[in-house]
């Protein structure tokens, strides 16, 4: 005797075989970007995985900077990747950009001009007077920005550089406190004596003592009013 199935009974059999034969194809492995496909090939997709969008049955990229979602914070700039993006750094010469390097600012930063459609750093030490005023001091330009830096042998004091001072019990030389325009003004004071010497040498008499003596004095005399023209240059300087 023969048992005739009953209508849910031929229902359930009808979805196990379905599952069975769409099985094979839902399982298989999709191309890349795929989330589900009816086949191996790239325009068989189904779904996509995020970051793509499906067109003519193919995974495209999103570039969700030229979207909404590629909404970057302020003075970064929007680079799209595979199925993503992210959010860079603008060079440090721009303030806001629109892509890498210094070719893509929306404005130059403090420092930098625009030169060539591009944002170049501005050398104050060469543009600027007197950018690091006063003595024994040096201006270095720096990317950006500039510094002013003490001489050799002098340290920063508030505003000023002074001279080192020789730690306890160092012996001290007998010219180490000479500056060097002040060993300028000697090396002049000493030509200016040669050369009255010089001079004298050919007169007669009382005439050569006489002028190496005037010869002294006017280099003496030299020395001071260089001397005295420096302090007051200096505090002209520091009083700007």
């Amino acid at each position: 005797m023969h048992r005739v199935m009953s209508s849910s009974q031929m229902s359930f059999l009808s979805a196990v075989l379905c599952f069975a034969c769409l099985h094979p194809i839902l399982c298989q492995n999709c191309s890349d970007n795929c989330k589900t496909c009816g086949g191996i090939e790239k325009d068989q997709c189904l779904q996509c995985h995020t970051g793509f969008t499906l067109h003519d049955n193919m995974c495209v990229d999103i570039d969700e900077c030229g979207t909404e979602l590629g909404n970057c914070p302020y003075n970064t700039y929007c680079l799209n990747n595979h199925g993503s993006f992210e959010c860079r750094g603008c060079d440090k010469a721009c303030t806001g950009c629109m892509g890498g390097g210094a070719a893509h600012c929306k404005k130059c930063a403090v420092g930098y001009r625009s030169s060539g459609m591009r944002c170049l750093d501005i050398d104050e030490c060469s543009e600027e007077v007197l950018a690091c005023p006063g003595l024994n001091v040096f201006c270095v330009n720096t990317e950006g920005s500039y510094q002013c830096q003490c001489a050799e042998g002098y340290t920063r004091k508030d505003s000023t550089c002074e001279r080192n001072q020789p730690e306890a019990g160092e012996e001290r030389g007998l010219f180490d406190d000479i500056q060097e325009d002040e060993i300028k003004v000697l090396q002049q004071m000493f030509f200016g004596v040669v050369l009255c010497v010089l001079a004298t040498l050919m007169a007669k008499g009382d005439l050569v003592f006489t002028s190496i003596f005037m010869g002294a004095v006017a280099a003496m005399a030299g020395y001071w009013l260089s001397d005295k023209i420096d302090r007051v240059m200096d505090t002209l300087i520091r009083g700007r």
